[in-house]
């Protein structure tokens, strides 16, 4: 009976025993299923870490490219900016734009020069606070110009002869966002061209002038011949009436002269020339005697200059002449000359302006005709001498004139062959 219920509760033990194995089996089981689950979960978590971090580093790679792409693009549309404003600040022609309420957006460095201003100073202002006539009333108009030229007076008052065009301005996409205004300088070309229909007609003239002279001279002559012999015969209440005739006739005789000496045709005689003391000497007898007008000569280190002395003194002697006589009242005689180096040789350059009353704008351009004169007693043809001889030398003469003064620009080249 003892061994039957020992050996049940051995069985019972060993059921108990088993029974505790399977389940610490079972249990065993599931804490490594349960480790492998955590394993494959971390394993999960760590691709998706690593997938994250391989992202974001090729994201900050695509950034740092899409960065040095931005610089690049940056650095060449700088590069672009100033090749154009390079190329905008060296043409020789004047470009100014506006944007659409006609306020100045650019200037560039011709445009300055050209027109007397300052970029810096007028960038953001309207052009009516610029500009005159007519260009105020070319941009209020917008008006699209291809070519045109224009005599225009700058703000600092000085005349010149603009060529320009204006026409609108574009973005990229072709909206309208303002005008662009683009001009010459045509003051020299237009003076040379001047010059040069001049030179034809004082030529042509030149030709006339000469027979016409010729055959004037023969019957004064004859004139002259009776009236001496009315002299010897008259009595003396009309002797005054002849000395009055012979007096016209002298008068007669010497516009003749002068006629003739600007219709033949000039001949050089050649030498070196010192032109500072040909210059000093005509302003001596000229101007010496006037104590109200005060010469000041800039003609220092001078070189010499090949030339015609005589005709040159001539030139310089009316010119001098004609500036004191504009200053009954006393003023200042300026002359500057200097040496000038071109690509079409070497040259000396002289300015010759005076404080007179100046000539009137409507009759500058005929002021080298001959028998153009407004004074008074004179033939009007000292300054068409003075261009001839300026012009036999090679050179060329201009005049700028204003209520301030006169100035006469002369250029004559160094060296001339005879």
């Amino acid at each position: 009976m003892t061994i039957g219920i020992t050996f049940l509760y051995l069985l019972i033990f060993l059921l108990a025993v088993l029974v505790f194995l399977y389940l610490l089996k079972r249990l065993i089981r599931f804490y490594s299923e349960q480790k492998k689950l955590e394993r494959k979960d971390m394993s999960q978590v760590h691709f998706v870490v690593d997938t994250f971090h391989e992202l974001v580093s090729k994201l900050k790679e695509k950034e740092n490219e899409l960065e040095v792409m931005r610089q690049k693009a940056e650095d060449r549309a700088m590069i672009i900016e100033g090749y154009n404003e390079n190329i905008l600040q060296s043409v020789p022609s004047g470009v100014m734009s506006f944007d659409e309420e006609m306020r100045i957006t650019k200037v560039n460095i011709a445009a300055e020069k050209i027109l007397d201003i300052k970029g810096e100073i007028i960038i953001g202002k309207y052009h009516t606070d610029v500009f005159n006539k007519p260009i105020t009333d070319l941009l209020d108009e917008r008006k699209v110009i291809e070519r045109g030229e224009i005599n225009y007076t700058t703000q600092s008052g000085k005349k010149i002869w603009l060529g320009l065009t204006l026409s609108p301005l574009k973005d990229r996409e072709g909206r309208r966002i303002g005008q662009i205004l683009i001009f010459t300088d045509l003051t020299h070309l237009k003076a040379f061209e001047a010059q040069m229909e001049l030179r034809a007609r004082l030529s042509s003239l030149g030709e006339i002038s000469a027979g016409i002279a010729h055959e004037m001279r023969n019957p004064m002559g004859v004139i002259a011949g009776y009236t001496k012999l009315l002299t010897k015969k008259v009595d003396s209440s009309l002797k005054h009436t002849v000395d009055a005739i012979s007096k016209e006739i002298s008068v007669m005789d010497r516009i003749i002269s002068d006629f003739l000496s600007f219709a033949k045709p000039t001949e050089l005689m050649i030498s070196d020339l010192d032109l500072k003391m040909i210059i000093e000497n005509c302003v001596s007898v000229i101007a010496g005697e006037r104590k109200d007008i005060h010469a000041r000569l800039d003609i220092e280190r001078l070189p010499l200059l090949k030339g015609d002395e005589v005709l040159l003194r001539q030139a310089f002697t009316n010119l001098i002449q004609n500036a004191v006589e504009a200053m009954p009242a006393g003023g200042e005689l300026a002359i500057k000359a200097f040496p000038s180096i071109s690509p079409e040789g070497n040259f000396i350059e002289m300015m010759m302006t005076d404080t007179g009353h100046g000539i009137a704008e409507n009759i500058i351009d005929k002021v080298f005709f001959p028998f153009f004169t407004t004074k008074e007693k004179g033939t009007g043809l000292g300054l068409a001498i003075v261009h001839k001889i300026i012009v036999s030398h090679g050179g060329n003469i201009f005049v700028e004139s204003s209520e301030k003064g006169t100035t006469f620009r002369i250029k004559l080249p160094q060296n001339l062959s005879g």
